[in-house]
């Protein structure tokens, strides 16, 4: 599903780890794509940016497109210079972090416009049960129609990414299944992934369908 796309949009509320699942995304998307692309367009969050992997970003030949103040002691919201590239260059796949909620989204509405008419795009949500504003399908749903409302494009999609950090185990996991298919099943939108740290893939590939496993980024 989200391999058959120019542009994949990922958003989620704070802590739910999007950012770490664009890069390594973005990582898998180019070993069948010659060219790839991150947009870091979380506004908001300072905490975790894509620009923490900026090395192994360009190790890999994937551009990044972000924030000149991004990874910097300048508190300004700033806009990449270079966000119409995004839908003005189409030869590029690109994954897309979006802000997580409603103000951070806002930003995604200078090129919604652009996605809607190229129609050639993903939007899904990252969910994360463990996450205090997101602890059940109502709650989490909430959260996504503030986000669509603010950025102007419907979610397609879900993808399941309930941890705890480091300290996740495999029961955490496999105890946010109800949660995931709950929220899909009130949302009316396809589970596309659930997503764990490689440590774990090997124990949950068979009872947990479209499993992805995550190297976790590091914060610099």
């Amino acid at each position: 599903m989200i391999e058959n796309k120019r542009i994949l949009l990922l958003c989620g509320h704070y802590g739910s780890g999007k950012t770490n699942i664009a890069v390594n995304l973005a990582k898998a998307w180019k070993q069948k794509y010659p060219n790839v692309a991150i947009a870091d367009l979380d506004i908001v969050n300072p905490y975790y940016r894509t620009k923490d992997s900026i090395d192994d970003l360009q190790d890999a030949g994937i551009r990044l497109i972000c924030s000149e103040y991004a990874n910097s002691n300048v508190d300004i919201p700033a806009l990449p210079q270079d966000l119409y590239a995004i839908t003005d260059d189409r030869s590029m796949r690109v994954i897309l972090d979006i802000g997580g909620d409603d103000r951070g989204a806002l930003v995604l509405g200078r090129i919604a416009p652009a996605i809607l008419a190229e129609n050639d795009y993903e939007m899904l949500m990252v969910i994360n049960r463990f996450r205090p504003l997101t602890r059940d399908a109502e709650s989490t749903i909430e959260v996504m129609r503030e986000i669509e409302q603010a950025g102007g494009i419907r979610f397609t999609g879900l993808i399941n990414n309930s941890n705890l950090g480091r300290e996740t185990t495999a029961a955490d996991v496999l105890g946010s299944m109800a949660y995931a298919n709950e929220t899909a099943q009130k949302s009316g939108l396809p589970l596309v992934m659930t997503t764990v740290e490689e440590a774990l893939y090997s124990e949950l590939k068979e009872p947990i369908p479209n499993l992805f496993a995550l190297h976790l980024q590091k914060k610099l």
